[in-house]
């Protein structure tokens, strides 16, 4: 438990701080789009892909916190 706890404080630790360039993005974006560029696309990926991984966490934790569960409550009985 104590690892897990370490683990947390140090990623806490080390978050950066981004949201200074959402603009800068969204400039750069309309920028290249108008020139006929297809980055924003590869951006657009880029986004769902980090939207995509907090929610297949959360469902890996959920799955193996409900398996767990499943085994103490067998193993009650």
């Amino acid at each position: 438990m104590k690892n897990y706890l370490l683990i947390f404080v140090l990623l806490l630790l080390f978050v950066i701080d981004t949201q200074a360039q959402c603009a800068m993005c969204k400039s750069v974006v309309e920028s290249n789009m108008e020139n006929g560029d297809t980055i924003g696309s590869g951006l657009n990926n880029g986004i769902l892909y980090l939207m995509a991984m907090p929610y297949i966490s959360l469902a890996l934790i959920a799955f193996f916190w409900a398996r767990h569960n499943k085994k103490q409550k067998n193993s009650s009985f």
